[in-house]
């Protein structure tokens, strides 16, 4: 008789069926497992992530089962930990505890997206969250910052924050704090006129998105400056409701990759100063060895060639995308591998 697929799978050791166990999409399917046998019953409650992202059900029953999942699970050490789903003021105690339960398991990946109907930030984060030195990646969205005193990050490579109302100084406490932060994304966040991110660190800055704030009268005016003297790769790209963005010193930039439109909701930009805009950025990075302009360009681009303007040599369309799975070495075979196995399981437990 052939051998079972989840005997097979249950045969390994539960290091290997933690790891298969922490790569399935969402802790619900994890749970699922349990009901496969004896063996798999209280495996998950081990297991080193925890994805929280069922969009199916309502807040409140959302909420509950996450409540209810913490409560059974004993990890002494998180990998990651993700939450994403609407949110409403009312349950900022849950939000608040599960964030303590990941700082209590010294989590290195945290990810929090907390969404609403009005697109900004409603939950103000408690204090202990930004003295919490094991994280190593932090992705946070509809989140409010109001740190007392300094931040500490000592571990933070990677940084990614949405709808934050950041201004200078709060930005420069999170540089300070974040010495080895290598990564800075920030999504349609506000408050700020100059991003001055003179940290050695910081390699990598992407500039993804930026309304100009609704109690700004002063449109045609607003200027948001960019100063990175040390990072190698650039990239500004969605939504970027502005009339000038300046780069000013980017000596050490390697790579720059600009994708954006001057489109908002209500926002109406010139075509000259969105010719202009672009215009100055083409000629800021015309330095770099890689300038690559993707398509929500292009109408901009069409514009300035039709009016005789002189692109830099340097610039480029995006390479085509590589595969999502490549064996040019033994890590990466290892990983689709891995990958396989967490498909069987996941028709096991479907």
């Amino acid at each position: 008789m052939e051998e079972r697929e989840d005997d097979r799978i249950s045969a390994l050791p539960d290091c290997l069926l933690l790891e298969i166990l922490s790569r399935l999409p969402s802790i619900k399917r994890t749970i699922r497992t349990g009901t496969l046998s004896k063996r798999w019953k209280h495996l998950w409650t081990s297991v080193p992530t925890l994805c929280f992202n069922d969009y199916t059900r309502t807040l409140s029953d959302f909420i509950s089962s996450v409540d209810k999942t913490l409560t059974q699970c004993h990890q002494l050490k998180l990998k990651k930990f993700l939450v994403c789903t609407t949110y409403d003021t009312q349950y900022v105690s849950q939000v608040n505890s599960w964030i303590r339960y990941a700082i209590s398991c010294k989590v290195e990946d945290f990810s929090l997206t907390l969404w609403n109907t009005k697109f900004e930030a409603e939950f103000l984060l408690e204090q202990i969250f930004f003295i919490s030195s094991s994280f190593t990646d932090l992705t946070l969205r509809g989140c409010i910052f109001n740190p007392i005193g300094a931040i500490n990050w000592k571990n933070l490579r990677n940084l990614c924050i949405t709808w934050g109302n950041l201004h200078e100084d709060l930005i420069e406490n999170i540089l300070s704090g974040s010495p080895v932060l290598e990564t800075l994304v920030l999504r349609y966040c506000y408050g700020y006129r100059r991003l001055d991110i003179t940290s050695k660190s910081v390699k990598n800055l992407v500039f993804s998105g930026y309304m100009i704030p609704d109690d700004d009268d002063d449109d045609a005016n607003y200027i948001i400056e960019i100063n990175a003297p040390n990072i190698l790769s650039l990239t500004i790209e969605d939504d970027v409701v502005l009339w000038r963005l300046l780069l000013l010193n980017m000596s050490s930039l390697v790579e720059a990759n600009l994708d954006y439109a001057n489109m908002g909701h209500n926002e109406i930009i010139p075509e000259e100063a969105e010719e202009e805009m672009l215009k100055g950025l083409l000629l800021k990075l015309r330095h770099v060895k890689e300038l690559k302009i993707g398509d929500l360009c292009s109408e901009v681009l069409s514009r300035l060639e039709a009016k005789g303007f002189i692109f830099p040599s340097n610039m480029k369309f995006p390479d085509v995308i590589p595969p999502l799975c490549s064996y040019s070495n033994s890590n990466e075979i290892e990983r689709c591998s891995c990958l396989a196995m967490v498909l069987k399981l996941m028709c096991l437990i479907d």
